[in-house]
């Protein structure tokens, strides 16, 4: 399973995914295709925390005028199924591990 989940109109899913070789990768394009409950549940078993996969930069944050402070993890699951945003990105997902955004891990350990 190699997967990588991203928007075509983020500049930082653009400059990351160009500087690598992404032959025999699943490319999923979030706002035509969120990720499903099973997919955010293979992300949560590596990261141990919904927040960790939630984006607190997302609009809908100010939109819905939510108190990221007060949600549970059960509320960051259930927003980042709701809605494509809500998701960190790029997440470069394989058996090995999980990468997400620009959190400095080295994405060759995971290749």
């Amino acid at each position: 399973m190699k997967k990588v989940f991203y928007l075509k109109t983020c500049s930082t899913c653009r400059r990351i995914m160009s500087e690598l070789d992404l032959d025999g990768w699943e490319l999923r394009e979030l706002k035509s295709n969120n990720v499903t409950e099973e997919e955010l549940s293979e992300m949560h078993h590596f990261t141990k925390s919904y927040e960790a996969l939630f984006s607190k930069r997302s609009t809908q944050i100010r939109i819905q005028n939510i108190e990221v402070k007060k949600l549970t993890e059960k509320d960051f699951k259930d927003l980042i199924l709701k809605h494509y945003s809500f998701l960190k990105r790029p997440v470069f997902l394989t058996e090995k591990g999980i990468l997400i955004g620009r959190d400095g891990v080295n994405i060759l350990e995971i290749l």
